[in-house]
């Protein structure tokens, strides 16, 4: 059956590492009408044999850049945990371009006014690293002795990691509404900080909370929650009995 022509695009920035498939669960909830573009960054996936980025500031142009060339559609963006930062910043990036979203919301990440601060996660060794991974939810704990299989992986959360933590506040925000979302249970984020987001926009604020931990934004009943906040006129869809979602494209942003 022909798909209907998407009404309203999601654009979503998956947490330190991730790749476009953290996002399956959202692909169950969405209506049809709705189109979910997922960032793939250099190195995993189509493109593991990229180099690594380490800084926001190129990884932002480059998905503004690619965001701009799509088919015009009123769309809103939401990141998780390092995919808040880039979302906040590329909303900056489109505002600039006279090309806003209609709302953005960030996930499971501290507001740029706490800055990182030492000791930074990215300087971990590989074994530290897998163990503060495993830790969150992140990592498979079976997969703690064995650096030589999640080596490419490590390196790309480094990288996230480095760039969220050398990032620093902007001298302005957004105009968009904000919507700050978190779990009550999340090891990583200090939940009394996520209301300082509304610091960060001129538009309007609204804060929300879950349970699930740090990752709790990829489960099905999270993810169809959440979708209802973000599309406009209509709550997403029940997730289906069955069948998981498409496999991704090989292209640089995954698309539902």
């Amino acid at each position: 059956m022909p798909r209907a022509r998407p009404r309203f695009r999601l654009v979503a920035l998956p947490h330190a590492g991730g790749w476009p498939s953290a996002f399956r669960s959202w692909w169950q909830v969405l209506p049809d009408d709705v189109e979910c573009v997922v960032a793939q960054l250099p190195g995993r996936g189509a493109r593991i044999n990229e180099p690594l980025v380490s800084r926001v500031e190129p990884m932002v142009d480059a998905l503004a850049r690619e965001l701009a060339e799509l088919e015009p559609l009123p769309y809103a963006v939401v990141g998780h945990s390092f995919g808040s930062v880039l979302g906040y910043e590329l909303t900056r990036a489109m505002e600039a371009k006279g090309l806003p979203p209609a709302l953005l919301a960030v996930s499971a990440r501290q507001p740029p006014c706490f800055p990182s601060e030492p000791p930074f996660a990215h300087l971990r060794t590989d074994a530290e690293l897998l163990e503060h991974l495993t830790d969150i939810g992140g990592m498979s704990p079976g997969l703690m002795d064995r650096a030589d299989l999640v080596g490419p992986s490590l390196r790309a959360i480094r990288a996230d990691l480095e760039a969220m933590e050398t990032y620093r506040r902007p001298r302005s925000g957004v105009r968009v509404p904000i919507l700050a979302l978190g779990a009550v249970d999340d090891p990583v984020v200090i939940g009394d900080r996520m209301h300082l987001w509304s610091l960060e926009t001129s538009g309007g604020f609204a804060h929300r909370t879950f349970t699930g931990g740090h990752f709790y934004l990829y489960t099905p009943a999270n993810a169809a929650a959440v979708a209802a906040l973000l599309l406009p006129g209509a709550a997403a869809a029940p997730p289906p009995a069955a069948a998981p979602p498409d496999p991704l494209p090989g292209i640089r942003a995954g698309h539902r």
